[in-house]
């Protein structure tokens, strides 16, 4: 069975990096497909700027072209903060014994001792780190000792399993973040290059990084 991807994030906005990375993870990981889900309230963050409805929208739209990639909207309308282990807890019993892969970027999984029951993770899926050229995975401390203990080396074990291995590759990151992305749309610059068409004519028609003072309240 061909493994799925889930690839979670605010997606306050969506982005070129976001996109370039889980393509490269897509293709060499031969997924089927992958599921872009969109946090509703995040644990660890401030609100969103954008609505919930607008990043579904920027979302739909970023990926409208891959047939592969797939918007979910489990957690935005899930009541509470989105905890990612609820959200794999669903998916897991979605697809029974099927592989499923979560997709971190390197910052993300650094973090990853800072989410609810973050251990349990690994019960439930394969975890896939993807980092730029260069960089070590953690050797001490909880996530090093983690890291010891289920990392991988081939993608083909990832396959062989439904859940239970960290899988580290290499991927082109782009210097892209959406927090560097607001602040250049609040200051008027031109988003082109950095992320879709399609999802820069949304901020323009919704303004809805312009606005100093926008609402955070859900549409």
């Amino acid at each position: 069975m061909q493994p799925i991807g889930v690839f979670g994030g605010t997606f306050d906005p969506i982005h070129n990096g976001h996109l370039r990375t889980a393509l490269e993870v897509l293709e060499n990981l031969s997924l089927a497909k992958v599921y872009f889900i969109p946090c509703g309230q995040s644990p660890l963050r401030s609100k969103c700027i954008a609505t919930s409805a607008t990043r579904l929208r920027m979302v739909q739209a970023a990926i409208a072209s891959e047939s592969r990639f797939v918007l979910d909207e489990r957690e935005i309308v899930r009541n509470g903060p989105s905890y990612t282990i609820d959200t794999l807890a669903e998916l897991r019993n979605q697809y029974k014994d099927h592989p499923i892969c979560l997709i971190l970027g390197m910052d993300a999984f650094l973090d990853l001792p800072k989410w609810h029951r973050w251990k349990e993770l690994i019960e439930l899926v394969h975890i896939v780190v993807a980092h730029r050229p260069g960089w070590s995975a953690p050797n001490e401390g909880e996530l090093g000792s983690f890291v010891l203990e289920y990392r991988v080396q081939k993608a083909q074990e990832l396959i062989q399993k439904s859940r239970g291995k960290v899988f580290i590759m290499p991927v082109t990151q782009l210097e892209l973040s959406a927090t560097q992305l607001r602040s250049g749309l609040q200051l008027g610059l031109d988003p082109t290059y950095l992320m879709p068409e399609s999802v820069a004519a949304i901020i323009k028609e919704t303004d809805c990084y312009t606005q100093k003072f926008l609402s955070n309240a859900d549409e």
